[in-house]
């Protein structure tokens, strides 16, 4: 008499093994595909376009946005260009458009289609001459070109990554973005320095760095609203960039002077303990850069110190982001791994001196057992530092078992997306397939610093106990009720659908 409910019992096991057997199936035929186009540019790319692809995890909000959006929002604050070095200033310009003019307005470049092109060029990659400047110089000479723009838009500028961001069929959006406009950095330089670090920081409290936390947390919130409304969310005629979620890193600027840092990273530490639209800090400018070199240990110990009194609080720190030539040797010896004993990476942004580390195999482990992701930026490694193909690191983190994920850095200042990051991987290396190319864009929301547990029981992705029997897009009540109570699995989960969809096609 009970053999009818134990054949009913068995029912969700079937569908679950069939799912999963339809699911190996279906991903074998798209891997096949794939594999059928890697050279054929137009077709791959098209392939790597409709590609699910998870999150973005190193993508700095200031370069994310092109200079031809740039110059719009210059317009609209009526800003000028100093035009000897196509620098941004303020009002007031000079009161005509003519090419003598040593100040003109921005708007001025609407009708001269060569000051145009000349923004763009000087705002970006394209074109970049390199018998003129390194790729590296006049990467981040762009930074100080075009920032002024962004002063009071960027809430448009988060529309416009979470737009890229559903273009690339992306579900999450981790943006760098230090969001109180300079606001920490005043507040150490007006404190100054005190080699006691709780007592600089018992000074940072007391002159109201909470207080600077609470104001960025609002000055967030009005930026989203212009971003929702400029994406017309929750309307029939919704942008698909409403459906990415994004997420934001205090942005900490190592190359300021040491009393400025620490303000900075107590208050990242702050946000992301008080607005869970934060979650994490990292710490960003160029590595190689003076400062950014006599300050490095220091950096270190103040993470040290603050990560033991936030030990919650999440940190991907950019480490290796250098090349001989641009530092003495011994610089580029020791940064991937004071960033992850020291600083308490969770995340490596770049890693791309990964080889002139001391005993590098022995940190290649390291990596591996602690489970730190390296962020990968291809095409930025290869523009800034010359650092591309077999000379660059990412064969070895694959092959050692490290957990990476592709990423833009700065996709409107290099004039990509995280299409082209994975074109650029798979016409590169000929390990790269669409089994690896699928757990890295798994990875990227497996190390993201969402809150929540993880859809998966280990790395080798297979689900945890509550979602073992479900697959998408029907989830058990066990499973949805997992699946509610993390916004990671969440994410996964929609993945994991939106993989499975695309891989039907073939």
């Amino acid at each position: 008499m009970f053999r009818p409910f134990r054949s009913l019992a068995l029912v969700p096991v079937l569908a679950a093994v069939v799912a999963a057997q339809s699911s190996v199936n279906a991903e074998q035929r798209t891997a096949h595909y794939m594999e059928s186009v890697r050279h054929q540019p137009s077709l791959l790319l098209a392939f790597l376009r409709d590609m699910p692809k998870g999150g973005d995890l190193h993508n700095h909000l200031d370069g994310a946005v092109y200079a031809e959006d740039f110059i719009d929002y210059a317009v609209a604050s009526n800003l000028c260009v100093e035009r000897s070095g196509l620098d941004l200033a303020d009002p007031p310009c000079d009161n005509s458009c003519d090419k003598a003019a040593a100040k003109p307005a921005v708007r001025c470049a609407y009708t001269d289609q060569n000051f145009y092109n000349s923004l763009i060029d000087a705002w970006s990659m394209r074109d970049y001459q390199l018998d003129k400047e390194s790729g590296h110089d006049h990467f981040f000479a762009t930074f100080g070109k075009f920032i002024p723009a962004a002063r009071l838009h960027y809430g448009e500028m988060i529309a416009k990554a979470a737009q890229e961001a559903a273009a690339d069929h992306e579900q999450f959006l981790e943006l760098m973005h230090t969001a109180d406009g300079f606001a920490a950095a005043d507040l150490g330089k007006k404190i100054g320095w005190d080699e006691n670090l709780p007592q600089l920081r018992d000074k940072l409290m007391a002159a109201g760095i909470k207080d600077i936390a609470a104001a960025t947390s609002r000055r967030l919130d009005a930026d989203e609203a212009k971003m929702r409304a400029q994406l017309k969310c929750g309307t029939p005629s919704a942008d698909p960039g409403c459906d990415v979620t994004v997420r934001y890193l205090y942005q900490v600027l190592r190359g300021l002077a040491p009393e400025q840092v620490f303000a900075q990273i107590v208050l990242g530490f702050e946000l992301a303990q008080s607005d869970p639209r934060f979650v994490g800090l990292n710490l960003v400018m160029a590595e190689d850069w003076y400062i950014s070199m006599r300050d490095f240990e220091l950096q270190m110990k103040m993470f040290d110190y603050l990560h033991g009194i936030y030990p919650k609080v999440h940190l991907a720190l950019h480490a290796g982001e250098l090349a001989p030539g641009l530092v003495p040797d011994e610089g580029l010896t020791f940064h991937i791994r004071d960033s992850i004993e020291r600083g308490h990476a969770e995340r490596i942004g770049h890693g791309v001196d990964l080889a002139y580390e001391h005993d590098p195999i022995g940190l290649l482990h390291e990596i591996a057992e602690r489970n730190v992701l390296v962020e990968i930026c291809l095409t930025s490694n290869d523009e800034i530092l010359n650092v591309k193909g077999s000379d660059h690191p990412f064969p070895l983190y694959v092959k050692y078992g490290v957990p990476v994920a592709l990423a833009t850095d700065d996709e409107g200042v290099s004039r990509g997306d995280l299409t082209h990051e994975y074109l650029r991987a798979v016409q590169t290396y000929d390990f790269v397939d669409y089994a690896l190319l699928k757990r890295m864009a798994r990875q990227s929301l497996e190390h993201s610093f969402l809150p929540g547990e993880s859809l998966w029981a280990d790395t080798t992705f297979r689900k945890n106990t509550a979602c073992a029997t479900s697959a998408p897009p029907s989830a058990s009540p066990d499973c949805q009720k997992f699946l509610d109570a993390s916004q990671r699995a969440k994410l996964q989960w929609k993945l994991e659908s939106e993989l499975a969809d695309f891989e039907k096609r073939y």
